[in-house]
């Protein structure tokens, strides 16, 4: 089974995860894929809730046995990706799949279902802000941020790759083109 799915992708601090957040509490037809993780759970996350939290050895015998419809190293030793089961899941429940995930994920799925694919990019006013975004998240050392910030110059030239670009630098204002689009694309009300 196979039916729409809506992808929101950004370098990180951009602000897909609240843009995603404010969709799933708008529109009920609408549900969160879970995305597997090797890193550990930050702050409040709970498993199965924000991530399927899985050790390096669980989530290699998953891509041995081909369970993901995609994966990425996206830091040294940290892997995250898309369980095919969670895509089956969402859509045996009647309801559109979101994936908010990185910019090499959704490329990957965008090539593999260019059909019945939305997929959007939130970007950061400018590399300054994200900076000040990450900074302000309290979450992060120095090292990563400079990593984050290095690895979002580089995705923000792949936005060309997407359907839509909102640049995200009103909160309110980016949640609302967002919904526009999404409701260009499925019938979420």
């Amino acid at each position: 089974m196979t039916g729409k799915l809506i992808i929101i992708t950004a370098p990180s601090g951009a602000g897909k995860t609240s843009i995603t957040r404010y969709l799933l509490n708008k529109y009920p037809k609408l549900a969160f894929s879970i995305s597997a993780a090797t890193r550990p759970p930050r702050g409040k996350e709970k498993n199965g809730v924000d991530y399927y939290f899985l050790s390096l050895e669980e989530f290699q015998e998953k891509i041995k046995a081909n369970e993901f419809i995609e994966w990425e190293m996206v830091y040294e030793g940290k892997y995250y990706g898309t369980l095919k089961s969670e895509l089956e899941r969402i859509w045996t429940e009647g309801k559109t799949p979101i994936l908010d995930i990185d910019v090499k994920g959704a490329i990957h799925v965008q090539r593999q279902y260019p059909s019945n694919t939305l997929t959007i990019f939130v970007q950061p006013p400018s590399v300054e802000e994200l900076k000040k975004r990450l900074e302000g998240r309290g979450t992060e050392t120095p090292e990563n941020i400079a990593t984050r910030l290095n690895k979002a110059s580089y995705e923000m030239s792949f936005n060309h790759s997407f359907d839509k670009v909102i640049v995200n630098d009103d909160l309110s204002h980016a949640c609302t083109k967002t919904e526009e689009a999404i409701k260009q694309f499925v019938n979420i009300d």
